[in-house]
């Protein structure tokens, strides 16, 4: 499995690996700044969407010439995210991305149903990737951005949207921990009865090629010496490398406090589209937004 975002990046670059990524709402430093690294580093040819007299200031103030790149000017966010994601239904572009506009403006062009990312009884989930530098691997968490208060259901496909990433990352049978407040079953707390379910479903082998276990706390999920403090036996107690969140609140706060607050490197992207869809936090880092390109590239090999 990767152990590291320079992994990722050596792997794309070896393959020369290149793709078509569509940005829409162009007009922004930190994306920009992150696209042209990559176009830089050739494994992406962009299209550019937005306010095509800023984005074009922007690039200049990068180094750049804006005549060497594809711009359309639309400075409209509706209609530029409609736009970029027309374009990759199409086949004229591969991956969309969200550059400065609203998750929820991005988020109505992706579920348009004429334009056909959402597979038939699929479900799209946000799953962050995060550099676990202290442990020396990846960690998959999700959901933090799209599904509010997933019930077992929603839950379900999360876990094999996330899975499915995990798998791309290596991970031939991930390690998969349910996360709720405590690891006991408290009929009080909803999340600790959905995570029980899911343990039970994936032990009969109805979550595919993966351990899940739940629920677990933070703590005995990614910390082995808490698991062994609180004698938990599990295969998946301080090794996960999916976390299955509650609901978007606790997702949210907890990838959030991990960048902002211990500066984890990561990526955000959107699983369970028929193509790779890089949708990252407009107040993430540019080397953030660059890793989000690399791990959207890797999930479409």
């Amino acid at each position: 499995m990767y152990k590291n975002f320079n992994e990722i990046e050596s792997y794309v670059l070896s393959g020369k690996i290149v793709k078509q990524v569509v940005l829409a709402g162009s007009h922004d430093m930190d994306t920009l700044s992150a696209v042209v690294t990559a176009s830089k580093k050739g494994i992406l040819e962009p299209i550019l969407i937005g306010d095509e007299e800023n984005t074009s200031k922007i690039l200049t103030e990068l180094g750049e010439q804006p005549g060497s790149y594809h711009l359309i000017d639309e400075p409209d966010e509706v209609a530029s995210a409609a736009i970029a994601c027309k374009l990759v239904s199409e086949g004229k572009a591969d991956i969309p991305m969200k550059g400065n506009i609203q998750t929820s403006t991005f988020m109505r062009a992706v579920l348009d149903k004429r334009l056909g990312f959402v597979p038939e009884g699929g479900l799209l989930s946000q799953a962050t990737l995060l550099e676990y530098q202290r442990q020396d691997r990846m960690i998959v968490v999700s959901d933090c951005a799209v599904n509010i208060s997933p019930d077992y259901n929603d839950k379900v496909r999360i876990i094999k949207n996330a899975v499915a990433l995990a798998q791309k990352l290596g991970s031939i049978k991930p390690l998969v921990a349910v996360i709720a407040p405590l690891e006991t079953v408290n009929p009080a707390i909803p999340s600790t009865i959905d995570a029980a379910m899911l343990s039970k479903a994936a032990e009969r082998g109805q979550l595919g090629n993966c351990i899940v276990d739940g629920p677990l706390a933070l703590d005995n999920a990614v910390s082995a010496e808490a698991a062994e403090h609180k004698q938990i036996k599990s295969s998946v107690a301080g090794f996960a490398n999916v976390l299955i969140m509650p609901d978007v609140c606790a997702g949210n706060i907890f990838t959030k406090s991990l960048t902002f607050f211990a500066q984890l490197k990561s990526a955000g992207c959107l699983c369970g589209a028929a193509c790779p869809v890089i949708m990252t936090s407009r107040s993430d880092t540019p080397e953030n937004k660059y890793y989000a390109i690399l791990t959207a590239i890797l999930q479409s090999c």
